[in-house]
């Protein structure tokens, strides 16, 4: 296998590893607004990603970074073809981390609100706008022979595309059902889990069909038992929810995307990003590929600084390990204001020294 092949399936793995983490942080911040029924409640819910949301954005930074190094081509095109969705989803992903930062900083009804607003549709907007540019990189935006987007700004995001941001969204509020089911105890368990049941049918569907559309594309027909595959682990996912086994239901659920982000990128290659306009202008592994050289030394800084990134957030997931209930939420402290100095006061002894 040559390193430009082996870069394409890392830089898979990156993307699948994001989809399946982030995933299920950004279903729970999709379901802060229907799932929860007191305040209470929504805080376990923010609490069983709190520990780790900020971790499994690495994964997407990983990603983009590789495809930035490896295949500077791919990076170039897609992103600059997706400039307005890109832009939208880095808005979304600044003002969900500063709705985790400062939701619990003032208390207030109306800031909480607020901040949870942010956090809802934010994590919506960050789904859908990741599995958009996932599916237009494996199924097409016009690009000429240069590489270069044709048409406006919005031309790389047509109707087609919309499958993949549907599926993400859909993946995303199963997974982050079956996470608050399987970190969570008492009533909000119970209601998460048949959440969870009645989300599968549907959040399936457009994951199987993005995958089937791929394959119908690159006419790659035996790969239809990638399809296939995906949706009996669907289907196995919601039979282990409705007998209430949400960690197998969670496992399940995880394998159908594996199983299809698997059988996208392998119809797919070797084509990295198609051109809806003619397959001549389709960018490969091999012509959007940086030199040997370079992905050797990526190569060897890989080998050793993975093994360290994965090592330390499997080690954040085992502490965190232990289900949450309204319980062990402590009592919301009242922000106090500073007190006021008096005008006469003397001077510190340590600015004094400053001065």
């Amino acid at each position: 296998m040559d390193l430009a092949t082996l870069w394409f399936i890392l830089i898979v793995v990156l993307w699948l590893g994001y989809l399946f983490l982030e995933g299920f942080d950004l279903g729970v911040g999709m379901l802060l607004g229907r799932l929860p029924r007191n305040e209470t409640e929504r805080r376990v819910m923010i609490n069983t990603v709190g520990p780790v949301w900020d971790g499994n954005e690495v994964w997407l930074v990983t990603a983009i970074g590789a495809m930035f190094a490896a295949f500077p081509h791919w990076y170039a095109s897609l992103l600059s073809a997706l400039y307005l969705p890109i832009l939208l989803v880095v808005l979304a992903l600044i003002l969900r981390a500063c709705a985790f930062e400062w939701r619990g900083k003032h208390d207030s009804d109306r800031w909480r609100t607020w901040w949870t607003a942010c956090l809802t549709w934010g994590s919506a907007i960050i789904a859908f706008g990741v599995g958009q540019a996932l599916a237009a990189t494996t199924l097409g935006i016009p690009l000429d022979d240069n590489g270069n987007r044709l048409g406006g700004v919005l031309a790389g995001f047509h109707p087609l595309t919309w499958i993949g941001g549907v599926a993400a969204v859909g993946f995303a509020l199963v997974h982050g059902a079956l996470y608050v089911a399987l970190k969570t105890e008492g009533d909000l368990r119970y209601r998460a889990r048949k959440l969870s049941y009645l989300l599968i049918p549907a959040g399936l569907a457009p994951l199987a069909t993005w995958a089937y559309l791929v394959v119908a594309r690159a006419q790659a027909w035996p790969l239809l038992i990638g399809v296939a595959a995906t949706v009996v682990a669907g289907a196995v996912a919601w039979w282990r929810s409705s007998v209430g086994r949400e960690g197998q239901a969670f496992a399940a659920w995880g394998l159908a995307l594996v199983t299809a982000i698997a059988t996208i990128f392998t119809a797919a290659y070797p084509v990295v990003l198609p051109s809806s306009i003619s397959s001549d202008a389709d960018l490969t592994v091999t012509s959007a590929a940086v030199s040997d050289y370079t992905l050797t030394v990526m190569t060897w800084a890989a080998a050793f600084g993975l093994p360290v990134v994965l090592t330390y957030q499997g080690w954040t997931y085992w502490v965190f390990r232990r289900r949450l209930s309204t319980g062990h939420m402590p009592q919301v402290h009242p922000v106090r204001p500073l007190p006021a100095q008096p005008p006469d006061a003397p001077e510190s002894e340590e600015s004094q020294v400053r001065s």
